[in-house]
């Protein structure tokens, strides 16, 4: 595949013109001669100084940092002047509070110097990660080939990840295997494509197309957090005392709109995200940077239609969650979370992947987040794998929305050990919205004239309008105290 230079993906993404180097000329000290030489030959073959490039420039008139690297010197390697390179710019972009983008293309740490070379992963890793902790984007691109200690530092810790069309990727060169164990590695496994189905990255896209999904998600990731416009506080129209057991069958109605109805009709701006960066993704969860109007937020979905018999939402759907959470509280963005789920799988996998433990830090997390969080009960919500998405600062909830700790049907199972007292265990349980509301747990219903599935559009268009008032607010106002959380249980 052609692999573009440094010098020519930067003049693809910025703003033309607009490119500023921050780069010093490197120093290597005393070095053996074969090593010097190589370095000037690298120097004339690659027309660059180092296998990195930093600097500053405007992408569609926003100011960014930039960390780029440049395979065709020395293939990209790591060595200890580009490692200097690397982490001065990466202070300097956290002085200024400049979102990152990185670029890497590298077969890894430079062998010439060893481990001294080796060693920088550390320096390097820290640098970014003190970047994300100041609350500022890193944002990365992984180019034909990223390895080794390349992406084992700064090519895998993004807030969002994409990978280059065909690209190779993975941490143990192809090369180096094959010398190692004497046989090929195998095909399709260290490629972006791969790496995207397993939910190690968000995208797969060609360099052409990179500025314009980047731009997006800056839009969500830097939008503003104070003085942020009040939104008009939307009319809560009537909401009808529908029974209890009509609610819970209308919440199952195939054609209910879910989660991907309601961003197609009521979000501004919806950047995908995939999986949990960790080799784990679920269909049954939908990861997302979306804007609701001008307020921005990370968006943690069950995707009803994500969820079979065969596949209901287990412990990697959680897990995923988890990374939004971390992403909301590392960035200061709202996170909304969405319940219409039919249940977390039962059974032996689940078990196996600590199904418990993941509700249990769900839980956690979102009680101690620290940014503001709106929860909206869509449809369903069945057991610990709906509660482990409800605690938040404010709660809304679709009128036939509900949450029980079982199905009516199990309730029923294990009080009168048959199903057909489901309804009235659904009544006892005060599982609906309304009940809630009179409880305490939710802070607002919002009416379905007479059903969402009757009116998709606009129902979807009503609730996005109580979203982006309470997004909103919640911005003013900041994010709650984990007391402030748990004490609406009481």
């Amino acid at each position: 595949m052609t692999r573009l230079s440094a010098a020519e993906l930067i003049d693809l993404v910025l703003d033309e013109g607009s490119w500023a180097s921050w780069d010093t000329p490197p120093s290597y000290g005393e070095i053996p001669d074969a090593y010097a030489a190589e370095l000037a030959a690298a120097r004339e073959r690659s027309g660059v100084d180092e296998s990195v490039l930093t600097g500053e420039g405007l992408m569609r008139g926003r100011r960014v940092a930039v960390l780029m690297g440049e395979f065709g010197f020395l293939a990209g390697s790591i060595g200890r002047a580009s490692a200097d390179r690397l982490v001065a710019a990466i202070e300097r972009a956290t002085r200024e509070g400049l979102p990152l983008l990185a670029g890497p293309v590298s077969g890894g740490t430079r062998m010439q110097e060893g481990t001294p070379a080796f060693v920088q992963m550390v320096r390097i890793s820290e640098a970014v990660a003190a970047h994300k902790a100041a609350g500022l984007p890193y944002l990365v691109y992984l180019r034909h080939p990223t390895t080794g200690g390349v992406m084992a530092s700064w090519g895998s810790l993004g807030h969002v990840t994409v990978g280059e069309t065909g690209a190779l990727i993975g941490f143990l060169g192809p090369r180096v295997y094959q010398a190692l164990y004497g046989r090929p590695f195998p095909d399709g496994v260290q490629t972006a494509e791969n790496l995207y189905a397993h939910g190690i990255i968000d995208a797969v896209l060609p360099p052409e197309e990179i500025a314009g999904i980047l731009d997006r998600a800056l839009a969500v990731l830097l939008a503003p957090r104070q003085g942020v416009r009040p939104v008009p506080d939307p009319e809560d129209l009537p909401v009808p005392d529908v029974e209890t057991w009509e609610a819970v069958t209308r919440s199952r109605r195939p054609d209910r709109p879910g989660v991907r109805r309601l961003l197609k009709y009521a979000a501004a701006d919806v950047i995908p995200l995939n999986g949990t960066g960790q080799g784990e993704h679920d269909p049954g969860l939908l990861l997302a940077l979306v804007r609701f109007g001008d307020a921005p937020c990370v968006f943690l979905g069950q995707d009803r239609r994500g969820q079979t018999l065969e596949h209901p939402m287990g412990p990697e759907a959680l897990r995923e969650a988890q990374r939004g959470m971390r992403l909301a509280s590392e960035l200061g963005l709202p996170l909304v979370t969405v319940i219409d789920t039919q249940g977390a799988a039962l059974s032996p996998e689940a078990e196996n992947g600590g199904l418990a433990g993941e509700i249990a830090r769900c839980l956690s997390e979102l009680v101690t987040v620290r940014a503001p969080t709106l929860c909206l009960m869509l449809g369903e919500g069945n057991g610990g794998g709906a509660l482990a998405f409800l605690p938040a600062d404010r709660v809304v909830a679709a009128q036939h929305a509900w949450l029980s700790p079982l199905p009516p049907e199990g309730a029923s199972a294990i009080v009168h050990r048959d199903l057909d007292h489901a309804p009235e265990m659904a009544r006892a349980q005060r599982v609906r919205a309304l009940d809630l509301q009179r409880l305490g747990i939710v802070d607002r219903v919002v009416a379905e004239l007479p059903d969402a599935a009757d009116e998709p559009e606009a129902f979807c268009q009503r609730v996005g309008a109580v979203l982006e008032h309470e997004l909103a607010a919640l911005l003013t106002a900041g994010p709650g105290t984990p007391a402030d959380r748990a004490r609406r249980y009481l």
